[in-house]
């Protein structure tokens, strides 16, 4: 069975044609300034070109005519190329072009001699990101359809998950081997600095509940961040109340070895896996054990590449 037929289309792309210029000198980039003190907010979505749930949302926000009443907010549309290439028949293809936007955001890499497509957009884009108080970059999933907050490993990412409340699992983790998220990207995870940065996975790629959670979270952001005012949530049907949360914390970022990594059942994501030692995987000639009792599998990767995260392990810890 493929992932077409295991997860319907519910959702299609928007047409962005009318966002691509805006309020700001850089394509599919929006910035309001309210005139009045308050936090520099920026929200993000297409960082990958299938995961249009995110677009969805901002193309709804800006269709809406929102705008901040403190501080600035500053929407954005990132990998518009791989956007543009997205097509209904092979929604699982263009994720990115030359390679994965969200595993470049360190300056190293950024002012390296690198040359791709994302490399371009992201120092393109890495004003707008530098001029940031909070961040949320809106993302979706291949597999999981349990919409996770990404917090990374600073408390203070703890704490800002926490106060917006949405959705209810937290997951704390370090990201990638292969390189670095823009959510982990300079003062955003520096633990001494007071800019932060949350990433939302909002549940599987073309779910219509993705879209949902992607709207609802990015309002209770901006709440949260005082950029708009609770009573807004209203006009969208968001209740006031706010789900039970629980957080995981990730012990282990499983990277594939080979490219014959290939899991034993088929995970979804958020699998508890009761006995320590259980065989999960293979990787090549190797075995991947769970390393503790009641693991919990976050974001198994159905046909992970070398080199790439096949999936996080963890435990609840509240």
């Amino acid at each position: 069975m493929t992932a077409s037929e295991r997860y319907p289309l519910e959702l299609a792309p928007p047409d962005l044609s009318a966002w691509r210029k805006g309020s700001h000198e850089t394509d599919y980039v929006h910035h309001f300034d309210s005139g009045s003190p308050g936090p520099r907010v920026v929200v993000s979505a297409l960082v990958h070109g299938n995961e249009v749930c995110g677009a969805i949302a901002l193309d709804r926000l800006l269709r809406d005519g929102l705008r901040p009443s403190a501080g600035s907010l500053t929407l954005v549309f990132v990998n518009t190329a791989a956007f543009e290439r997205f097509s209904l028949s092979i929604p699982y293809a263009n994720r990115f072009i030359d390679e994965d936007f969200n595993r470049l955001w360190k300056r190293d890499i950024l002012e390296g001699p690198g040359q791709s497509l994302e490399l371009q957009r992201a120092r393109e884009l890495r004003p707008v990101f530098d001029a940031a108080d909070l961040l949320l970059d809106i993302h979706s999933m291949s597999r999981t359809t349990e919409a996770l907050m990404m917090a990374g490993p600073a408390d203070k990412g703890l704490a800002l998950a926490r106060r917006v409340a949405c959705p209810g699992t937290i997951v704390r983790d370090r990201g990638h081997a292969a390189g670095p998220r823009l959510r982990d990207y300079g003062d955003f995870i520096d633990p001494a600095s007071p800019r932060n940065a949350l990433l939302v996975e909002c549940g599987h790629h073309f779910a219509a509940e993705s879209a949902e959670v992607a709207l609802e979270t990015t309002l209770r952001f901006l709440v949260t961040a005082g950029t708009i005012a609770r009573e807004r949530l209203s006009a969208y049907a968001i209740p006031l109340e706010t789900p039970e949360q629980r957080v995981i914390e990730v012990s282990e970022t499983v990277t594939a070895c080979s490219e014959n990594f290939r899991f034993l059942e088929d995970y979804r994501g958020m699998d508890m896996i009761p006995k320590a030692g259980t065989v999960i995987a293979r990787d090549g000639d190797k075995d991947l054990r769970t390393p503790y009792d009641n693991c919990i599998l976050i974001m198994p990767a159905e046909h992970p590449p070398q080199g790439t995260t096949a999936v996080r392990l963890g435990r609840q810890c509240v």
